[in-house]
């Protein structure tokens, strides 16, 4: 089995930045968290042992998925993968990955209100729990929820998804350093739901997926693969007609 370093080293088609750099978010102290997609070569999956769904590294804060997961969680309208395919942050992009890119409209449905917000329920139960036990919540965990809050508002109402926080910059961070009292900011979040709960009935976002044609570009991108190289050996594929032995 390829070593799963390798195929994120050779076959990455799309790599980006996250987190608080793509965000707008970034202090001195943050981390760099790159997030990246690979295409496991289509003969990896004739074997009993198939490619992993998705690699941690090989660098720190690395994090990588093979392309079919990816696009399983983005039709889910997966929050961290859909602002993963939409970081203004892009290191490293080859064609199937400007394909790739080029269907983001394509995994935006209204799907994406019930996603953020169940994720947004489990996270603020979270912050209330670390309220009851600590007499504060985690005031970084809460400035990225009232920031994913506000982006799913605004998709809702755009059709747009935008990571970058603009002129909320200011007032987030001022949450993270515990500067905003809870109880604003819960008010805050409860703002932002409610105005997403409105967008809803209004927003341009098609009711479902565009699954069929995701599924288009990874048959093609599954059947050129292919039909190209063997991974390591440098064959050349032919394609198959007929039955072998006739």
């Amino acid at each position: 089995m390829t070593p799963p370093e390798e195929l994120v080293r050779d076959h990455t088609v799309y790599a980006c930045v996250t987190g608080s750099r793509a965000f707008g978010l970034a202090t001195s102290a943050s981390d760099t968290d790159r997030r990246g997609v690979y295409v496991a070569p289509t003969p990896l999956f004739w074997r009993f042992e198939k490619p992993p769904t998705h690699v941690e590294g090989p660098a720190e804060e690395q994090f990588s998925w093979e392309l079919e997961r990816f696009c399983e969680l983005a039709l889910r309208a997966n929050p961290t993968v859909l602002e993963c395919l939409h970081s203004p942050l892009v290191e490293r992009v080859d064609d199937t990955g400007r394909e790739l890119l080029s269907l983001r409209e394509a995994f935006l449905s209204r799907h994406t209100h019930t996603t953020f917000t169940a994720y947004a329920l489990s996270q603020y139960r979270k912050l209330e729990a670390d309220v009851r036990r600590h007499g504060a919540p985690r005031w970084k965990h809460a400035m990225h929820l009232v920031r994913l809050m506000t982006a799913c508002r605004d998709l809702l109402r755009t059709g747009v998804l935008v990571v970058d926080v603009g002129p909320d910059r200011d007032r987030l961070l001022a949450v993270r350093r515990g500067e905003v009292p809870w109880a604003e900011v819960e008010a805050w979040m409860a703002r932002l739901d409610e105005e997403s709960a409105r967008a809803v009935s209004r927003t341009p976002l098609p009711e479902v997926p565009d699954t069929a044609r995701v599924a288009d570009f990874l048959f093609r991108v599954r059947r050129d693969s292919a039909l190209g190289p063997y991974p390591h050996d440098g064959a050349a594929r032919r394609p198959v007609s007929g039955v072998p032995g006739r």
